[in-house]
């Protein structure tokens, strides 16, 4: 199964350091059933990206939470093996927890398949709509707008060989 795992540049550079994504039990993104509900198509490419969509929003909210990281969000995709993540039933259906499944186990750096990273010029809108997003999340509709533009600038994509020069803008 394929999880996106939303982390910050200083979140990478931590995994880079210690050589895991995370220990388990951590949260990551996936195609699971009800983000294929929600999103009502069979192409695996395309809920493939929501699921990513989905963990760019997450590493949004780490950004919020942590206003001395650079303002980029990353995610890192990784297969890990089926039994290895599961969806929360008692969230299953929330809105806000589409595509969130829980990883048990020990995930490797070295297992990831990429890394996605914001350009340098997307800092300015991730800041704006990290700094609007808990607005956002109160039902402010300006705020939410803010928070949108994010999704204007796709993620780039790097290799794993990548991640040392990625984190060296930690």
């Amino acid at each position: 199964m394929r999880v996106y795992v939303p982390l910050t540049l200083p979140g990478l550079a931590e995994a880079h350091k210690t050589g895991e994504l995370g220990s388990g039990p951590f949260m990551a993104y996936a195609v699971t059933p009800a983000l294929r509900e929600w999103y009502l198509s069979e192409d695996i490419e395309e809920l493939e990206y929501a699921a990513l969509g989905r963990a760019a929003l997450a590493s949004l909210r780490l950004l919020a939470a942590d206003p001395g990281a650079v303002r980029r969000r990353v995610v890192v995709a990784v297969d890990v093996a089926d039994g290895a993540a599961s969806v929360d039933p008692d969230r299953a259906l929330d809105p806000s927890a589409l595509g969130e499944v829980t990883v048990t186990v020990t995930v490797p750096l070295a297992k990831a398949a990429a890394v996605h990273v914001d350009a340098d010029d997307a800092e300015q809108d991730v800041a704006a709509a990290a700094d609007a997003l808990e607005a956002a999340d109160g039902g402010d509709d300006d705020a939410q707008f803010v928070v949108d533009g994010a999704d204007d600038h796709e993620l780039l994509w790097y290799a794993t060989q990548e991640i040392p020069n990625l984190v060296g803008l930690a």
